[in-house]
């Protein structure tokens, strides 16, 4: 049999390759930022809902407008939002509009302000009557402002998450060719972060405080932790509830992170997929060690780190992904969300590795023998 010759692929090919891959998470025609003018719904039937806090660091496209390019911002810009949920809805899929939405068939704005921050403090201290949670999402590498808010939207709506739901927008680039530009717009907004964080905990005494990040949202989220931490505000830190989806994160970087920050009061949750292509794309570009997010939670040396620094690493491979690159398994928190509400019901038992059985929705060690000895 004759033997082929295999030569390794060139540093461009790879490139190619991998921004080909991460092109199948478009959503076709990307949502522009004139989705965000408010639609006439007279005549339609009543639409679901969900109200949406923003803070952002980008620019404004125009003053006065709630529209955002990929400018970095001098301050903060504060909105609120009424997004609509079209009748065919699907879970954990956005319906996103293209030119203009639709609100029979797509997501939409129907309502919206600008605020000013105390305003917008005020405005989410009396959000939901009927509960004292709030829910901050910091979005990931390649998004828009409206893409951010529209899956922000999604997830609220799909899991029925109470109280005050907020997005924290950076300014990504939102294109497949701005990765290191969004590291940089990523870092630029720690202090912007880190003050929505205070103001978050200092006006909420009771509920939780939940930040969910996702990807290179899960970058800033570390590097404002461990800028909390070295201010000295613990007051903050130990109300927070951290959840950090696909951490593109080096896992050298992360455990330096962590060094600093230390066990927190309520146990950080990571949601990672050996599996998540993305986050090869940007091991590659990185020319870096393991990202945190894919993390193989069957190695004994990960449960003996996550135990060691209070950390829960969940691998969320069973969720059916959204795309190809098994990279926004995320969005699916109505499968999600009742093992991370409730963990003990769920199979956690603090610090660990664990594994998530989306069929059941529960939890459970990938070790039998291994996972005694390594907890004691």
């Amino acid at each position: 049999m004759a033997t082929r010759d295999f030569r390794p692929f060139s540093p461009r090919a790879v490139i190619v390759f991998a921004f080909a891959a991460l092109a199948l998470t478009g959503c076709g025609s990307r949502p522009s930022p004139e989705t965000l003018a408010d639609v006439d719904t007279r005549g339609l039937p009543q639409l679901a809902t969900e109200q949406v806090f923003a803070v952002t660091t980008r620019g404004r496209i125009k003053p006065d407008v709630n529209m955002f390019d990929n400018s970095k911002a001098k301050e903060a810009s504060y909105a609120e939002f009424t997004v609509s949920i079209p009748p065919n809805h699907k879970m954990s899929n956005v319906e996103w509009p293209g030119a203009k939405a639709d609100p029979k068939k797509t997501f939409a704005v129907v309502g919206q302000k600008s605020l000013d921050q105390k305003e917008f403090i005020d405005a989410i201290d009396h959000a939901d009557p009927k509960s004292r949670d709030i829910g901050i999402f910091v979005h990931g590498y390649n998004n828009s402002y409206q893409e951010a808010l529209f899956r922000m939207a999604q997830m609220a709506h799909d899991a029925n998450i109470p109280g005050a739901k907020i997005v924290f927008s950076w300014p990504s680039q939102a294109e497949l060719a701005g990765y290191v530009a969004d590291k940089e717009g990523a870092t630029y907004s720690r202090d912007y972060l880190a003050q929505l964080l205070i103001e978050a905990t200092k006006r909420r005494k009771t509920g939780e405080v939940y930040v969910f990040a996702h990807s290179m949202g899960g970058w800033l989220t570390v590097e404002t932790l461990r800028q909390l931490r070295l201010a000295g505000r613990d007051d903050v830190l130990d109300r927070l509830k951290v959840v950090l989806a696909s951490p593109d994160i080096d896992a050298d970087v992360f455990r330096t992170q962590m060094l600093v920050i230390g066990r927190m009061k309520l146990p950080m949750t990571i949601l990672v997929s050996p599996d998540d292509r993305a986050l090869e794309v940007s091991k590659f570009l990185s020319a870096s060690s393991q990202r945190v997010g894919a993390l193989d939670v069957k190695n004994p040396q990960i449960m003996a780190a996550a135990q060691k620094v209070g950390i829960q690493f969940i691998d969320i491979s069973s969720v059916e992904p959204l795309d190809s690159t098994n990279h926004n398994r995320f969005a699916d928190v109505a499968v999600l969300a009742p093992a991370l509400r409730d963990e003990k019901k769920a199979g956690i038992k603090d610090a660990g590795a664990f594994v998530f059985n989306a069929a059941a929705a529960t939890v459970s060690s990938p070790f039998r023998i291994v996972s005694g000895a390594l907890s004691q």
